[in-house]
């Protein structure tokens, strides 16, 4: 898990510096990361569920891995530095899944209290699991330039799909459509403390150099 995260942090840094380089107010990649405020952080409400157990740690990132997955792959070549970088990531990400659907078979055959315990996580996180995938306003000129190659709402399909190819033959639910779609500064409380937790440093000493 641990050389998982730092693989998730090298590829968010990657894409700030990215899109550091498309900005036009100076910004570098860790003021883009760590100076907003919660309400300026624009992720998948999936995310911001709190840590809970092992289970739930197991759930959401299988949801999310899975979900990553197709966003990655709906990627076209429009752009090719993010193109390009995406292909990189792609290549490193097939670990992260195959460590994450072990895992899910694992507590699902593991006995009643682990496969319960991921039932619940499971059933915890279903009303946001599609938040991935939440409509983007620019989504029309991004799949025109070429920069998506597909509508997210094919994205999610293609993730349903890939679920359903998992969960359905262990027995468990595949997560429903979601009811309301929640935008991506809908934050909870959860995010603020893991905010606050992750800005605690760099918001310590604001004129330090990093």
């Amino acid at each position: 898990m641990s050389s998982i995260s730092q693989d998730e942090l090298g590829h968010a840094r990657a894409l700030y510096e990215l899109l550091a380089t498309v900005r036009d107010d100076g910004r570098d990649a860790d003021a883009i990361a760590y100076d907003r405020e919660p309400a300026q952080y624009r992720h998948a409400r999936l995310l911001d569920h709190i840590r809970g157990d092992w289970a739930d740690t197991i759930a959401r990132r299988f949801l999310y891995e899975l979900a990553d997955e197709a966003r990655l792959a709906s990627i076209g070549p429009g752009y090719p530095p993010l193109a390009d970088l995406v292909a990189k990531l792609r290549r490193e990400e097939r670990y992260h899944r195959m460590h994450v659907t072990v895992w899910i078979d694992r507590l699902a055959n593991g006995g009643s209290d682990a496969r319960g315990r991921l039932a619940r996580a499971l059933d915890a996180l279903a009303e946001d699991a599609a938040t991935v995938f939440t409509p983007l306003s620019g989504e029309p000129e991004l799949r025109r330039v070429g920069i998506l190659s597909r509508p997210l709402i094919e994205a999610e399909a293609a993730w349903r799909a890939d679920l359903t190819s998992i969960l359905v033959p262990l027995g468990l639910p595949v997560p429903p459509a979601a009811a309301t779609v929640r935008g991506r500064t809908e934050h909870s409380e959860a995010f603020r403390w893991l905010w606050g937790e992750f800005t605690n440093v760099r918001r310590s000493d604001p004129g330090a150099v990093w």
